[in-house]
């Protein structure tokens, strides 16, 4: 089985953190939290939730992501948002991969909720986002704030069942 580490950025999310954090701990390794120096309660809500607690300037979602993928541990990693949380379809989905790695990494189908509703049409589903990938293969790129992360070579990136909720 390979170990996972769990990425997260923040900057004043006391209203997100806990939830993200909770949906994560049945398949994380280790969590790491790369906070941007948070005015609120992120810190301390985070503090006895994670392994890796790091206040570190943001200069950019790209840049604090790659800056976050270098604190981890494990090569394997899952990069969420703090206002993101995993359903339990895709918890299940991703201890099989960690039992059964096959690969660079997997896409995720994100769900957003909008004025209280999930939105599974146009084009905001499936908003596919790559999230858990070995982290020697690429780097985060694209516009800020609209990061993504892009491997070194085209890889297949299989997509996991269940939702990334947002």
């Amino acid at each position: 089985m390979i170990q996972l580490s769990v990425v997260i950025i923040t900057y004043n999310e006391e209203k997100n953190i806990v939830r993200c954090l909770e949906s994560v701990k049945a398949i994380a390794d280790e969590i790491i939290v790369v906070d941007s120096y948070s005015k609120d309660s992120t810190k301390s809500l985070c503090l006895p939730l994670v392994d890796k607690f790091i206040e570190h300037p943001f200069t950019g979602h790209i840049e604090q992501k790659n800056f976050a993928l270098t604190q981890a541990s494990y090569n394997v990693v899952l990069s969420l948002d703090a206002d993101e949380a995993l359903d339990e379809v895709l918890t299940a989905e991703i201890l099989n991969a960690k039992l059964n790695w096959q690969g660079s990494g997997y896409s995720i189908n994100r769900l957003t909720n909008y004025c209280g509703k999930w939105i599974r049409h146009g084009n905001w589903y499936p908003d596919r986002k790559l999230r858990l990938f070995d982290r020697r293969l690429g780097a985060w790129g694209g516009l800020n704030p609209h990061d993504k992360f892009i491997f070194t070579n085209e890889v297949d990136t299989p997509i996991l069942k269940g939702h990334l909720l947002h």
